[in-house]
């Protein structure tokens, strides 16, 4: 277990493969029932519709209950509804089994506290220490044997939620395509907007197991933006598998990303006396055009490293209520703990019908800086670690850095939940921002190949 275990998103992987198999979810529940599960000998556990979502449950939940720690199987729910209701459960902890946007194949486990936050850096580094402990002794004992019961939660809940949102009927005469990515979210988004009064389209509902995020949600919007266009409606919105990315599009099918969708949030907030900390979270990561947008308006404007819960300590730090990520996700902490696709899709709508204007004639809200984008997949870890650490890489980004100086920026970061290289380089000149970009690609080429 030399590698690291735990990346900026909980453990992520292939399904079946090390770390996501059943012995190692076992050794991991049995590890967290000595360690973190002494409180209340209680833990919940949900899921999103991966083929594989069964298989790990049913290896943790036997880890816990063989342990004594008896197991709340919350189903299938989406990751914010997990982290929302675990401060409820008087559980030691939850988990939620998911890989979020990825495909099928991949599955991964988020560890929650049970305030409903993420295991910070420090908790993941002492349990990866008792993991990698070769002696470590697991007891077993016939009197202290845990249960199972299953939790209801789901629809219910959300209607609660969103009901402190907005009212009954906000959202008539309103109609919106709705993208579900066959995911956590597919029986629950449809029915949360028919019931406060919009006109839906329902694609990518009907989850097999398979289908997960599969040319669909978030990542793929061709379909909900065709589908919009053809239909004549309002607006789009598509979430991920695991209901923590939201992206929308317009009455015209152009797609609107988290950057957009932050501005958005925080000039409404701020217009109705709503928005708290005196201003807005995102990372270095968003557009540079954002941070100048949020500014304009008299507010401040935090840029946090990458990763949601960088976003959620900053917003606890600085008291806002705003915050989010370029790749959607939304976290209004005033109804959510975590990035919530859902929450953020109503109070968009809701401000949407009370403007009165076209989708088209509201967004973009802000001017977006040139940026060149390249996710660069690699088959092997060790050819990242390999380009991360070559000589001549970290020349050419540190070259780039200094043609942009202070008009412009550059990123060059290793994916924690996917084999990737995440490259973007923004300036309000377009030439030079692709200029800077073509030089990092060609020596992140040369070096892969060497």
């Amino acid at each position: 277990m030399a590698d690291k275990l735990f990346g900026t998103d909980g453990i992520r992987g292939i399904a079946n493969q090390f770390p996501l198999t059943p012995d190692f979810c076992f050794k991991l529940a049995s590890v967290l029932s000595k360690t973190v599960c002494s409180a209340n000998k209680k833990v919940a556990i949900a899921r999103d519709t991966r083929i594989s979502g069964d298989m790990l449950f049913s290896s943790l939940a036997a880890g816990f209950t063989a342990q004594g720690i008896d197991v709340l199987d919350l189903g299938i729910i989406p990751t914010p509804l997990c982290t929302t209701l675990t401060p409820k459960l008087h559980v030691d902890m939850s988990i939620m089994i998911t890989a979020s946007h990825n495909p099928y194949r991949d599955n991964g486990l988020k560890l929650i506290t049970p305030s409903g936050d993420k295991f910070s850096d420090e908790q993941t580094d002492l349990l990866e220490k008792e993991l990698q402990n070769r002696e470590i002794k697991i007891d077993f004992s016939a009197e202290h044997i845990g249960s199972v019961v299953k939790y209801p939660a789901g629809l219910a809940n959300y209607l609660q939620t969103v009901s402190s949102v907005i009212s009954a009927d906000s959202l008539k005469g309103l109609k919106v395509v709705l993208d579900s990515a066959n995911g956590a979210f597919s029986h629950i988004l449809p029915e949360i907007f028919t019931h406060f009064g919009a006109k839906t389209i329902s694609l990518s509902d009907k989850p097999n197991g398979y289908n997960i995020n599969e040319n669909c949600g978030s990542q793929h919007t061709e379909n909900m933006s065709k589908t919009v266009v053809e239909n004549h409606y309002d607006l789009g919105i598509a979430v991920d598998g695991d209901g923590d990315r939201i992206i929308i599009c317009d009455e015209n099918g152009n797609r609107l990303n988290g950057d957009q969708i932050i501005a958005y949030l925080t000039t409404y907030l701020h217009k109705h006396h709503l928005l708290k900390g005196n201003g807005a979270v995102a990372t270095v990561y968003s557009n540079l055009g954002l941070g100048k947008y949020i500014r304009s308006l008299g507010l401040e404007y935090h840029a946090t490293p990458v990763g949601e819960r960088h976003v959620i300590a900053k917003m606890h730090e600085t008291g806002c209520n705003v915050g989010g990520e370029e790749s959607g996700h939304m976290v209004l902490s005033d109804y959510s703990l975590t990035g919530d696709a859902l929450i953020a899709a109503v109070i968009i709508c809701r401000g949407i019908k009370e403007d009165g204007r076209k989708v088209s004639e509201i967004f973009p809200v802000f001017q977006s800086f040139p940026a060149v984008s390249h996710n660069l997949r690699f088959a092997d870890k060790k050819i990242i670690e390999q380009i991360m650490a070559s000589d001549d890489v970290n020349a050419s980004i540190a070259k780039a850095k200094q043609i942009l100086a202070d008009h412009g920026t550059v990123l060059v970061r290793k994916s924690g939940t996917e084999p990737v290289i995440r490259l973007k380089v923004e300036d309000e000149n377009a030439a030079t921002a692709q200029q800077c970009a073509e030089m990092i690609l060609n020596s992140i080429k040369k070096c892969s190949l060497t």
